[in-house]
C-alpha cells in the first residue's frame, strides 16, 4: 500500500494535499472541517494588518460547457483581527496535531516581521509561508508581488524572518515575472527552507460590454485581479519544473496552480513538487473532492510501484530538455480509425487551414484520409478530434537514429547565427525566401 506521508522541509502531514492560503482557509472552522474530510494540511489565509475588502470580489472565465475554467479575484489578505486568527490556529493544532498548519504572513517592516513570526509560532503553526505573490491591492502598497519581483528585497526579508523563525520558512513566489528561477534562487540564498508556486497571475477575465467596465464590478469600476483555476495549470507546471531543475534552487517545492484532481497533483509531483496546494477547486466543488484525490493518488502509486512520495518527486524532470536537444529523426504521422470517425471533418478543416494540408476528403465518404507524405506529425488533428482515440499518432522511424539541432549546429550543417547569453540557445537558421505560394 502506498504511503502518502509528506515531509516538506520538516513540515509533515498525512498526505501531500494542502489547502492554499485563500478564502477556504479563512477560519479555524473551515480548516477543521477540511481536516475532517481528509486534507493533510492548510496554509492559513494571509495574516497581517487586517484590511477592508470590497464587494464584489470574483470574476470567472467560462469556456463552452466548462464553468469557472479560470477564476479572477480581487480579494486581499485577512479582514479578521490577528488575535482571532492566532487563537484559532492554536485551537486547530489542539484537535489535529498531526496535520500541517502553516501561517501565511505579509507585513512591511523588519520589526513587524519579527513580531508576527513569533506570534504565529507561539500559536502553534508548524511553518510559515511568506506571501510574496499577491498581484493586486497589496503590491500597490509595496508588499506581495512587489517584493516577489525584486529578488534583492525578497532575499532581505527572508533574512529578517530567519533571524527569529524556529519553524520552516516557505517563500511563496509570484508568476508575474520573466524568469521564475530568479526569485527562487534569491529565496534559497536568503535562507528559505522551501518555495511554493505559483501565486495568482495578473488578469482581467472579461468586460461588461454594455456598461464598459471589467468584471468583477465594484460600484461601476473594477481593477486587475489574480487569475487561478484549471486554466493556469500549464503555466504552473512549467514554472515548477524550471525551479526543480535549476542547480541553485536547492530547496523543496510546494506546487500550486490548477490542481482539481489526483492527476493534476501527480503532474506537479513528477515535475518536482513535494506537496501540492489547492484553492479554486475547493471554492468550486467543496472540501469533499479530497476523497477522490487521495484514493486516486494511492491507486496510481500502487500501479506504478511507488511506495513513498519521495520516489515520485521530480521523476519527469530529466525528460524535459531544451528544444535543441530533441531528436529530429523521430517521426510520427496521424492515423484515422474509420470505424470511430463520425464524419465531422473538423480534422480536415484544422489541417487544411491551420497546419500542413495533410488530410484529404475522399469522394463519396465522410471519413477523411491522411496524406502521409505531407504529414509532419504535428498532432493538431488528434487534438481537435471530438472522438477519443479516433486519431492516433503512429511512429514511422525505426528508432535507430538520433540527431539533434545542437548536433547539426556543431557539425556545421546549420549556421550558428544566434548565441543565447544564458547558454541555452545553439543557433538560429533563417531559410532562403521561396517564390510564390502553393498548397502542398
Amino acid at each position: 500500500m502506498a504511503n502518502l506521508f509528506t515531509n516538506l522541509a520538516g513540515i509533515t502531514s498525512p498526505n501531500p494535499f494542502w489547502l492554499a492560503s485563500a478564502p477556504p482557509t479563512n477560519s479555524g472552522y473551515q480548516i477543521m472541517k477540511a481536516f475532517d474530510a481528509g486534507w493533510g494540511g492548510a496554509v492559513w489565509k494571509t495574516l497581517g494588518v487586517p484590511v477592508v475588502n470590497v464587494s464584489s470580489r470574483y470574476g470567472a472565465l467560462n469556456y463552452r460547457d466548462t464553468r469557472m475554467m479560470g477564476l479572477n479575484n480581487i480579494e486581499l489578505i485577512t479582514d479578521r483581527p490577528l488575535k482571532d486568527n492566532l487563537k484559532e490556529i492554536e485551537e486547530v493544532k489542539k484537535y489535529f496535531p498531526k496535520h500541517a498548519v502553516i501561517a501565511s504572513l505579509m507585513v512591511e517592516t523588519r520589526e513587524q516581521w519579527h513580531q508576527i513570526v513569533k506570534d504565529a509560532e507561539n500559536a502553534g503553526a508548524d511553518g510559515l509561508e511568506l506571501n510574496f505573490g499577491c498581484p493586486h491591492g497589496m503590491c500597490e502598497r509595496g508588499m506581495g508581488s512587489a517584493v516577489g519581483q525584486e529578488p534583492h528585497v525578497l532575499k532581505t526579508i527572508v533574512g529578517w524572518v530567519k533571524e527569529v523563525a524556529t519553524t520552516p520558512v516557505i517563500v511563496k513566489l509570484t508568476p508575474n515575472i520573466t524568469d521564475i528561477t530568479v526569485p527562487a534562487v534569491a529565496a534559497s540564498q536568503g535562507g528559505g527552507d522551501a518555495i511554493s508556486l505559483i501565486n495568482t497571475i495578473q488578469s482581467l477575465t472579461g468586460v461588461d460590454i454594455d456598461n464598459f467596465v471589467p468584471y468583477p464590478v465594484v460600484d461601476g469600476k473594477s481593477t486587475h485581479g489574480g487569475y487561478c483555476g484549471p486554466a493556469v495549470k500549464p503555466i504552473a507546471l512549467n514554472m515548477v519544473k524550471e525551479c526543480a531543475r535549476h542547480p541553485e534552487v536547492k530547496i523543496p517545492i510546494s506546487g500550486i496552480g490548477g490542481i482539481e484532481n489526483w492527476r493534476d497533483a501527480v503532474e506537479h509531483i513528477l515535475l518536482g513538487a513535494s506537496s501540492v496546494q489547492v484553492c479554486t477547486a475547493v471554492m468550486h466543488y467543496g472540501f469533499g473532492i479530497i476523497r477522490e484525490m487521495v484514493a486516486g493518488l494511492e491507486q496510481y502509486m500502487d500501479e506504478k510501484g511507488f511506495q513513498t512520495l519521495d520516489e515520485m518527486v521530480g521523476r519527469a524532470v530529466p525528460n524535459v530538455q531544451n528544444w535543441e536537444n530533441l531528436n529530429l529523426k523521430y517521426k510520427v504521422v496521424a492515423d484515422i480509425n474509420a470505424d470511430k470517425c463520425i464524419g465531422c471533418q473538423l480534422c480536415y478543416t484544422a489541417c487544411d487551414d491551420g497546419a500542413h494540408q495533410a488530410i484529404g476528403l475522399v469522394e463519396g465518404s465522410r471519413v477523411p484520409e491522411i496524406i502521409e507524405e505531407n504529414c509532419v506529425g504535428c498532432n493538431l488533428c488528434s487534438l481537435v478530434c471530438p472522438v477519443e482515440d479516433c486519431i492516433t499518432m503512429v511512429r514511422r522511424d525505426d528508432g535507430s537514429e538520433d540527431l539533434t539541432w545542437a548536433e547539426r549546429t556543431a557539425a556545421g550543417d546549420i549556421p550558428n547565427t544566434f548565441n543565447d547569453q544564458r547558454g541555452g540557445g545553439v543557433g538560429h537558421y533563417v531559410p532562403e525566401p521561396k517564390e510564390g505560394l502553393k498548397k502542398n
